[in-house]
């Protein structure tokens, strides 16, 4: 199975790297054509992931259709971007694994529901998990999720993809492995605000177990399932994403608790942080449900502008207490 990568940023980049392990021919795709030069030229991706010097199995293009000679799509860029990509190649009718972790901003949709519109003959499947692109280029041990509703897809994928140390487990909760995944992009962005404000170590870890139970109302609403969001999609990723500075959605988090522009923070074309922009259509999605999120309401405003970090803690604190309760 030749696989190609739509998407050379960090974690595009990580997965070719990956997906070549052993020789194997892996082609990717990237827009930017310094990113294209300098993975061919000097097998290294200097702009999104400097210093892992890739396989040279690896070979990088700008041009989509030379990907139409892969047996599969691994879909890596940025969830906002994913229709436009993807609505180049309407006839693809094999197997999409989507890696991004999103909401579609404008029309509320899940990934993997982009995907069907834009290419209807597609399998698809979500990969999800806790996973640092550039401990994964590394070889360093990974687990992930890989949800696919037709098994015999998860485990042909599976046995593609795997390598000892990237370690995969299959699940057909499609829906569940997204939502895991999109939501704890924005309670990072609420973790680093914390770590921002320097509230403690104590004020994390509680917006962790109480933002897992805000995943876990949502998640039911929308179809996942339980076990899905407890594991390595949901639980696991939103462990990670929470607690350090290579966060891509935590770092800005904590640039606005330390009173930084939002505009400022998410300037950098490196480093785009999903969270940012699934937080508004989360809010939403959760009204209509009728789902509490009582920590996505204030990462949402302070995005916008519309209260201080000050003012979102303070929303948050002002909330009467009550049972624990999921």
């Amino acid at each position: 199975m030749k696989l190609g990568i739509i998407g050379g940023g960090a974690w595009g980049t990580a997965l070719a790297q990956v997906a070549s392990a052993g020789g194997r021919e892996t082609l990717l795709w990237a827009i930017e054509p310094d990113v294209v030069e300098a993975i061919n030229a000097r097998r290294e991706n200097a702009l999104f992931l400097p210093g892992i010097a890739l396989n040279q199995a690896i070979r990088a293009t700008s041009d989509l259709a030379e990907l139409d000679a892969c047996d599969a799509w691994l879909v890596v860029t940025p969830a906002q971007h994913m229709r436009a990509v993807l609505e180049q190649a309407p006839d693809w009718d094999k197997p999409l694994v989507l890696c991004a972790k999103g909401i579609e901003e404008n029309s509320g949709a899940l990934l993997h529901q982009v995907a069907r519109q834009c290419c209807p003959n597609a399998p698809v499947a979500v990969l999800s998990g806790p996973t640092f692109a550039h401990e994964v280029a590394r070889g360093l041990p990974t687990a992930v999720s890989l949800a696919a509703e037709d098994p015999a897809l998860g485990e042909a994928l599976r046995a593609r993809i795997a390598r000892p140390t990237f370690r995969i487990y299959v699940s057909d909760d499609v829906a569940g492995a997204e939502i895991g995944g999109a939501v704890k992009n924005v309670l990072a962005i609420a973790c680093g605000v914390v770590e921002g404000k320097k509230l403690g170590q104590n004020a994390r870890a509680a917006l962790i177990g109480r933002g897992f139970a805000e995943m876990t109302r949502f998640g039911l609403a929308y179809g996942a399932r339980r076990e899905t969001l407890t594991g390595l999609s949901g639980l696991g990723d939103l462990v990670l994403t929470c607690s350090s500075t290579s966060s891509r959605n935590y770092s800005p988090g904590v640039g606005l608790g330390e009173g930084r522009p939002a505009a400022e923070l998410m300037a950098d074309r490196r480093t785009i942080a999903e969270g940012a922009f699934t937080a508004p259509v989360l809010a939403r999605l959760a009204r209509e449900k009728g789902v509490d999120m009582p920590s996505v309401d204030p990462v949402d405003g302070l995005l916008a502008g519309r209260f201080s970090a000050d003012q979102a803690l303070e929303q948050l604190l002002a909330r009467p207490p009550r049972a624990e309760a999921v």
